[in-house]
């Protein structure tokens, strides 16, 4: 399933597409103020939604909230994450391009959750900023509690689904400014997510997917997560012997070469560029850049 989230800030809908990509009304079915939230994953409604939706039960969101319509902006596909857990430096080519080494371990950082926004939204560069840059990588949000985790296959188990994440940061206030590497990755509008979250049974092999992004037009990324050091299975299991990963919590998996600081004159983004991301099967996101 694709799942979504329509309408103004803080006043979004959930909804799922059907089979031809039309939005479908979840509030009967969920109830009023339900969302796409934690206690939606822990609780087993997902699988409330799939019956729904294979039966045509739900009806066509209203043409006020379809997306394309003022009332319709698609939102985040899951509601504020309890935290939004990052790993870095995540592809050999990326590594690279940047001059850092190969990492033994998952290199992990935090980001605020704050930053989540829709797939459309304006992001803003920070003031002082001249380094913003982009990041294309793929969002893993997590469905079940995990911590202390064996296998893979019990990782993969506690993965709700994927989605397109662009991991927005900025690299003076990241690497030179000292410290964590958090303030430079925690602005405000730093992480786009969606269009929809693409339930994990979609996805069967989450290490062969295309991700590719473009600014003003120009092929900037073009990766796959074949080439990730750590996959997906062995990142979630690595965290949960740190951290407890909850329900609604959102995973950065990393990002392949092509960031603006890794090309030569580092063309970091402008007021007025336009980013546009996309991986495989998970959609495509278009963000105009702003000022704060």
């Amino acid at each position: 399933m694709k799942l979504l989230r329509v309408g103004p800030p803080g006043e979004e809908r959930p909804a799922v597409l059907d089979d031809a990509g039309r939005p479908r009304d979840l509030r009967g079915v969920l109830g009023q103020g339900v969302d796409f939230d934690g206690d939606f994953f822990a609780s087993g409604r997902i699988e409330r939604v799939a019956i729904a939706l294979r039966a045509g039960e739900l009806p066509p969101l209203d043409e006020d909230a379809a997306p394309g319509t003022t009332e319709g902006r698609v939102g985040a596909p899951i509601a504020r994450p309890g935290k939004v857990v990052c790993v870095g430096l995540n592809y050999r080519d990326h590594a690279e391009e940047t001059g850092a080494s190969i990492p033994g371990e998952p290199i992990i950082f935090m980001k605020a959750p704050n930053t989540v926004v829709g797939p459309e939204d304006e992001v803003l560069i920070p003031r002082g900023s001249v380094k913003t840059d982009w990041e294309v990588e793929l969002g893993v949000v997590i469905g079940r509690t995990a911590r202390y985790l064996g296998t893979h296959e019990e990782a993969l188990a506690c993965v709700a689904g994927y989605a397109v994440s662009n991991d927005v940061s900025e690299r003076e206030f990241q690497l030179e400014r000292g410290g964590q590497w958090d303030k430079g990755k925690s602005c405000e509008t730093f992480n786009p997510l969606g269009p929809w979250l693409v339930t994990a049974d979609e996805v069967p092999d989450p290490q062969s997917l295309g991700l590719r992004l473009w600014v003003n037009g120009e092929a900037r990324q073009d990766g796959s997560t074949a080439n990730m050091i750590f996959g997906v299975a062995e990142i979630v299991r690595y965290l949960s012997q740190f951290m407890v990963l909850e329900p609604g919590d959102l995973i950065n998996t990393g990002t392949p070469a092509g960031v603006a600081l890794g090309m030569p004159g580092q063309p970091y983004l402008v007021k007025g560029d336009v980013v546009e991301l996309e991986i495989d099967g998970l959609g495509r996101q278009r963000q105009t850049v702003g000022q704060a």
